[in-house]
């Protein structure tokens, strides 16, 4: 029986789908090689869109309310239990693993199971990738489950980017386009390069290495853009992800896929590749007959949700491919904007009143008329049978999930510091729960 595949997992920080792959003017040359090397999912999404929680989600194959992270690790959220982790299914049929840089899932990073944890100086590109490479070099006997995490695209951004970015760059389609708005995606813009360079500095190795042809590479991100209207929000553009598989048939061709793709999928889809029985507490479904070519899709819906970021904001989603559903609880109808980082884009908002700014209790949208979710189209009654379809569909899904909002306010466990609803920073001082 042919060795196991090592598995790859290379993760950056709030980039979405904001690169050069996906049709956008950031040069990311490495990271377009892996695409046309692989397979890219134009319609991935996480099921969260706060660090913590997405990555919990995709790594137990489990929805927030589930798995337990419904808020920031390093603020003392936690998963219920770790070994729910994919590195501990991994272990059980041979594995070891490595974690470096990034991984906001838990405090204590020795935690969550990984074999090997590398210590690092700072999660930049410029530590991790090196640390990364030295590991690949290494010999092993056994089928290696590598997680390589970059601080990249998260504020601060590294640098100011270039003088023609910062005149000339397109900002996001829900954000003006002023000056202040060029320059902050332009600073992004200099962080996906840096971001693109670290990925190409991993995957030469793993050429050098003569590994590429038995590794399954996973390049993802956890949610959307750190700009306001994106991260931390159930938009589009904030739960949009890039995805791209690359590896051992089918995870090769150059192809790519538009049916909805959750990472949530993730885990399932290792286990049906390596050939294992999948953990029964598993949420997600396996691409593998999309990989494989069987189905044009293999869902009909995503679902998502947040609760806690820096403050409290409970709000889920459903989509589908032509409409999206977003209910928010609570009584609060204005920003949340501890919840959004702050930078040059969040002060023009804020300058122009965006504190008052009332948000719906409930949205519809049809995305195929309006693919930037502007229109609102609850009160509409050509859509009354898609509202009360989709209406239905999240509550079952939490119910099926036990969604703790069901029941009325989520409340932190003790230790957890939280930003209040009215602070406009996360950056202002926390309340710390007894």
């Amino acid at each position: 029986m042919p060795s196991r595949p090592n598995i790859l997992y290379l993760h950056s920080h709030d980039t979405g789908r904001y690169i050069q792959p996906y049709g956008e003017a950031v040069p990311m040359p490495n990271v377009q090689a892996l695409a046309d090397q692989g397979v890219l999912f134009r319609q991935a999404f996480c099921a969260a869109p706060t660090c913590s929680a997405s990555r919990a989600c995709l790594l137990t194959g489990q929805y927030g309310q589930s798995n337990g992270m419904l808020g920031l690790a390093h603020r003392g959220w936690s998963l219920r239990d770790y070994s729910h982790h994919i590195v501990h299914t991994l272990r059980d049929i041979g594995y070891t693993s490595t974690l470096i840089g990034e991984q906001h899932i838990a405090k204590d990073p020795q935690a969550i199971g990984y074999d090997d944890v590398v210590k690092v100086p700072t999660t930049h590109v410029e530590s991790v990738a090196p640390l990364a490479m030295e590991v690949l070099r290494r010999p092993r006997e056994r089928p290696l489950f590598l997680s390589v995490g970059f601080f990249e695209t998260h504020r601060e951004f590294l640098g100011p980017g270039s003088l023609r970015d910062v005149q000339n760059s397109k900002p996001p389609n829900n954000l003006p386009d002023a000056p202040e708005v060029r320059a902050d995606v332009a600073a992004f813009k200099a962080s996906a390069r840096s971001l693109d360079h670290g990925v190409g500095m991993v995957l030469n190795e793993l050429d050098s290495g003569h590994l590429s042809e038995n590794t399954l590479v996973i390049f993802t991100t956890d949610h959307g853009m750190p700009f306001p209207g994106a991260k931390a929000t159930l938009y589009d553009r904030g739960l949009g992800v890039m995805l791209i598989l690359r590896g051992p048939e089918p995870f090769g061709g150059g192809r790519v896929h538009d049916g909805l793709v959750s990472h949530i999928d993730l885990y399932p889809t290792i286990c049906e590749h390596l050939g294992i029985e999948r953990p029964s507490f598993l949420q997600g479904v396996s691409l593998m007959a999309l990989l494989r070519g069987e189905a044009a899709q293999v869902r009909e819906e995503i679902f998502a949700g947040s609760t806690w970021h820096a403050a409290y904001e409970p709000q889920r989603a459903v989509r589908t491919t032509r409409h999206k559903y977003i209910r928010r609880w609570g009584e609060r109808r204005t920003p949340v904007l501890a919840n959004t980082d702050d930078g040059p884009s969040k002060d023009l908002l804020l300058a122009n009143d965006w504190a008052e700014r009332e948000i719906a209790k409930e949205q519809l949208y049809d995305l195929l008329y309006d693919p930037n979710e502007a229109n609102n189209l609850l009160e509409d009654p050509r859509y009354s049978d898609v509202l009360a379809d989709l209406r239905m569909r999240l509550q079952l899904w939490m119910q099926e999930t036990r969604d703790p909002l069901l029941a009325g306010r989520v409340d932190p466990p003790p230790g957890v510091e939280i930003n209040l609803p009215d602070q406009r920073s996360a950056s202002e001082p926390t309340t710390r729960i007894d």
